[in-house]
């Protein structure tokens, strides 16, 4: 504790030091106004041969600070709008007042400015479809979540953020182990989690951190044709846009407090590097620590994520990005259901379980520490093409104890505490070549993308045997067993086990080729064809104990994966109709089977999706809809049959087992006058395993998560007047209930739906913003989990002041 709190305050200082050396330093500061006398917003002001600028905010106001005394020239720019320059003479901690005044009117300012700092849709993505396109252009359905919104709500939970997005489930909480051990996400009938990072493989087996998002993409549907299939699912795919440097000093420190002693120091500071101009900096990094709502457990956090641009010439730029990731927590309660006998409760309350209890203790802790690093070149041949060379790696750990509790008995109310001491290693390197380009062939314009990919995965494993601790009674509160497990007698446990822990490691390849070819036929009808080639490689599974490869664990396996879309822009650039079929896969080791006459080789798994839909765009960017229906296949998912040999009846296993997911979504974002913001969204899906083992065939999968989900979020911030700057937000979720088991060897268990409902309340100066929130409003008592009980976070109240430079 001492060595972290000693950690947040040289964090602190390191934040603060720019804003103490600017203190002495000189002031420009004004108001840009309109030919017809109304503020100019989101106009650039800078220092003519000096790489220090800003933008006017929404009254035309700017403010460039640490100055050193001397002459300068002010310019002032805007797209469109003719350059002003000014000159200044600054003496030391002096502040000078400097206005001006544009030729063109508020009306035309419009046209050509966009204005900065508002929560409007992503107009395009240059990592959906690893090429500039508009959203409009792409045939794929994604949902952009930008941090602005983040900020609004006051989200210090990663997974809270995207509980804007329709048609997205959390189903667990982060358990901390490699495998499964992040938090996890039921979209469009399939578990996904977070698997990247600017495009690139980023994992954490602990929980992302929101200090560094510039925004969040969730792509809809099968991705592997661009992304592979080591990182995506068969449902969607969650990547992070990182913060980049920009060429303007400034930053922000931010200060939250709440309940269950949350309490978290962050900092965003950024602007150049050098006097010449060309290398810029910033800096993200944040502290929390939080309490669990339970008897026992809390999650200490610590990210630190700093990135360089440097731009080498007009044609080369080279970005450096890296996160830092250092997290100690306990396990969240996750109470495993049965799986061998019929159940007897059906649902929580039938339980009858005290929900504040944990069955742990503050001493059987988890560290989770995670490395993401990028470097990307981006070299301009001409106005027509670019190479982007990517290179990422990705280190991760588990490193303590993982501990839940299991109904294993043939009563509800005995709780089996389980517990294991992890040491595991999982590591990513991904070497990226992507070239991108536009030409014509005759009347008919191509927008291309070729690429190259090579990823290496390895994963080592020095981990304990799993092992009973106890037994202890969920619904007699009296149980005497209940204090007793704690880090010392569970290493005793440990130490007299006579089980034998896992000690191995794996490595696998893979590489990559793929094209994409976005063929204008009409200056409204669009094509796109798209391939991926994937030859998987695994190396095997070397045994520690034995010293050898386990049987089966090396293999190879090649997989084509396709993708067409046709757009056809009934209003240009306004409304466009789309259609998709998209795939996915993945890949499956061999199996032992019984008896020789059936081969254990399997071939990867395939998902392949139809989706039909329109998007809308009015307004200038102020109208967002999407609507689309979807119908997804897997094919060659594995089940066990019985196969009959001289009267022998034996389990084999088979690749012939099917599932059906579709449904609907629609995503509406706008911005229908100055201040106010509406997001809403619904989701149906449909999932059924239509060929599996008999205790699950014809059933929703666990995975799926609830079949109807809804959210919406509304806010609106004073433009003008005296209450300028005061804003307020409300929003929520319906989730369905949600068939947490569901076999006819066990029956189903569900957890029942329910609603969410927050709210916030801040005020946003120039140079500072405070905030309240609440999350559960009603203080509903809610659970996640497949085939797990993990119940939620109560009501919980969350202040935030911050301070900006």
């Amino acid at each position: 504790m001492k060595r972290s709190i000693q950690t947040t305050l040289f964090l602190f200082f390191v934040a603060c030091l720019p804003v103490f050396l600017h203190a002495q330093l000189g002031v420009l500061q004004g108001k840009v106004s309109t030919s017809d006398g109304k503020p100019a917003e989101g106009i650039t002001v800078g220092l003519l041969t000096k790489r220090i600028a800003t933008a006017t905010n929404q009254e035309g106001e700017y403010k460039l600070t640490g100055i050193k005394p001397g002459s300068y020239t002010i310019r002032i720019t805007a797209v469109g709008v003719k350059p002003v320059d000014k000159t200044v003479t600054v003496n030391e901690g002096e502040i000078i007042v400097t206005d001006f005044i544009l030729t063109e009117d508020h009306a035309t300012l419009q046209e050509v400015v966009i204005a900065a700092g508002r929560k409007k849709p992503a107009n395009g993505s240059e990592t959906v479809a690893k090429m500039p396109l508009s959203r409009l252009e792409n045939p794929q359905v994604y949902t952009s979540l930008p941090k602005e919104l983040i900020r609004e709500q006051m989200i210090t939970d990663f997974g809270l953020a995207l509980r804007n997005t329709p048609g997205l489930y959390k189903i667990q909480a982060n358990r901390g182990i490699n495998l499964d051990g992040a938090s996890y996400y039921a979209v469009r009938g399939f578990r996904t989690e977070v698997s990247m990072i600017d495009g690139l493989p980023g994992q954490t087996n602990g929980e992302m951190d929101p200090v560094n998002v510039e925004r969040i993409e969730i792509m809809k549907g099968p991705s592997a044709t661009l992304y592979g299939g080591a990182i995506t699912s068969f449902g969607g795919l969650i990547n992070i846009v990182s913060k980049k440097p920009v060429d303007t000093f400034g930053g922000e420190i931010s200060y939250y407090t709440g309940s269950y002693n949350l309490n978290r120091v962050s900092a965003d500071i950024y602007g150049p590097a050098n006097k010449e101009g060309n290398v810029f900096f910033r800096l993200n990094a944040a502290y929390q620590n939080q309490q669990s709502f339970q008897d026992a457990g809390f999650r200490r956090s610590l990210v630190i994520a700093p990135a360089i641009e440097f731009r080498a010439s007009e044609n080369l730029k080279i970005n450096l990005n890296a996160e830092f990731y250092n997290a100690e927590m306990t396990n969240s309660s996750a109470i495993f259901l049965n799986r061998t006998r019929q159940f007897v409760a059906h649902t929580p309350d039938e339980l009858g379980f005290n929900w504040k209890r944990s069955y742990s203790t503050n001493d059987l802790t988890l560290k989770t520490p995670a490395t993401n690093m990028r470097a990307i070149a981006t070299y301009t041949f001409n106005n027509q093409w670019t190479s982007q060379t990517l290179i990422s790696s990705n280190i991760r750990k588990s490193d303590g104890y993982y501990q839940y509790q299991f109904i294993r008995k043939a009563t509800d109310d005995s709780l089996e505490r389980n517990i294991s001491l992890q040491n595991t290693i999982n590591s990513a390197l991904d070497l990226q070549q992507n070239f991108t380009g536009h030409f014509s062939t005759g009347p008919i314009k191509h927008r291309v993308l070729l690429g190259l990919d090579y990823v290496r995965f390895k994963v080592n494993n020095d981990n304990s045997p799993y092992i009973v601790f106890d037994f202890v009674n969920g619904q007699y509160f009296d149980d005497r067993n209940y204090a007793k497990i704690s880090r010392y007698a569970v290493d005793q446990k440990l130490a007299a086990s006579t089980a034998e822990p896992t000690r191995n490691h794996t490595s696998s390849e893979v590489y990559s080729a793929y094209a994409s070819d976005v063929v204008n036929i009409t200056d409204q009808l669009m094509a796109m064809l798209s391939l991926r080639v994937d030859r998987f490689s695994s190396l095997g599974t070397r045994s520690h104990i034995a010293d050898t490869i386990l049987a089966n664990s090396k293999y190879q396996q090649t997989a084509l994966s396709p993708k067409f879309g046709l757009v056809y822009q009934l209003v240009k650039n306004k409304v466009s109709l789309f259609a998709n079929y998209m795939n996915g896969f993945s890949n499956l080791a061999p199996v032992t089977q019984p008896v020789p006459e059936v081969s254990g080789v399997l071939k990867p798994q395939q998902a392949n999706q139809v989706e039909a839909g329109v998007k809308i765009d009015l307004f200038a960017n102020k109208l967002n809809v999407t609507a689309s229906y979807y119908d997804i296949k897997v094919d060659n998912m594995t089940r066990i049959d019985l196969f009959v040999k001289e009267g022998r009846n034996y389990n084999i296993t088979v690749q012939d087992g099917t599932q059906k997911s579709k449904g609907f979504e629609i995503e509406l974002q706008a911005q229908p006058m100055d201040g106010l913001y509406l997001l809403a969204g619904y989701s149906y899906n449909d999932s059924k395993l239509t060929k599996g083992s008999t205790a699950l065939q014809g059933r929703r999968p666990a995975s799926a998560g609830p079949a109807n989900l809804a959210n919406a979020w509304i806010s609106y911030a004073f433009p003008a007047g005296k209450l300028k700057g005061f804003g307020l937000g409300v929003g929520g979720n319906y989730v369905d209930k949600h068939l947490t088991a569901n076999s006819a060897t066990t029956g189903v268990f569900t957890l029942p739906a329910y609603t969410l409902l927050n709210g916030t309340i801040y005020y946003d100066a120039r140079w500072y913003r405070l905030g309240v929130k609440v999350d559960n409003a009603t203080n509903e008592t809610y659970f996640s989990g497949q085939g797990v009980l993990s119940v939620q976070m109560p009501r919980s109240f969350t202040a935030n002041v911050t301070i900006k430079f």
